[in-house]
């Protein structure tokens, strides 16, 4: 019975317990290793993105119109409602990333080293999220690409993909 209570402790609690520990690091950290060509250029390919100006665009005059008219509290930058796709988290100092690496993969503080990196069955263990095929990409893209949006339009998940997607080469 104790042989049962250890491995459910190692198995589930451990695992569990070091996701729930997992910290945002912002896009400056997963840069380091994920701008060189060599590894695919994630970096660059989200730079040039729609999703790094995403905070951004909450300071503008129709966010906050946008936020009034929808009877928020709070404007723009500083509401939860919007906050929830426009940036990763409420902490001020990743806020300005926006829509940034962790948004999708999960925060970065437990899966940052290499090991982790390199073996996709320790990545998930630590919290990184591993998409299996375009349909999970596209679920979790159209967690805030939906009727929510005030600005919503017909998601064309192929199109917006072939804008975004950061495969690692091969080889």
């Amino acid at each position: 019975m104790k042989a049962i209570r250890f491995f459910l402790i190692i198995f589930i609690a451990v695992p569990f317990m070091l996701n729930a520990q997992n910290t945002y690091v912002g896009v400056k950290n997963c840069s380091l290793c994920h701008k060189s060509e060599k590894k695919g250029n994630q970096f660059g390919v989200w730079q040039k993105s729609k999703h790094a100006e995403a905070f951004k665009t909450l300071s503008s005059d129709t966010a906050n119109a946008i936020a009034k008219a929808k009877g928020l509290k709070k404007t723009a930058p500083e509401s939860p409602e919007c906050l929830e796709c426009h940036a990763i988290t409420a902490d001020a100092k990743l806020m300005a990333d926006g829509v940034q690496c962790e948004m999708c993969h999960g925060a970065g503080s437990s899966y940052k080293n290499m090991a982790i990196m390199k073996d996709s069955v320790k990545a998930v263990a630590a919290g990184l999220v591993i998409y299996k095929d375009k349909a999970a990409i596209e679920k979790k893209c159209k967690t805030c690409h939906n009727e929510k949006s005030p600005f919503y339009k017909t998601f064309k998940f192929e199109e917006m993909w072939a804008k975004i997607k950061h495969p690692i080469p091969k080889g």
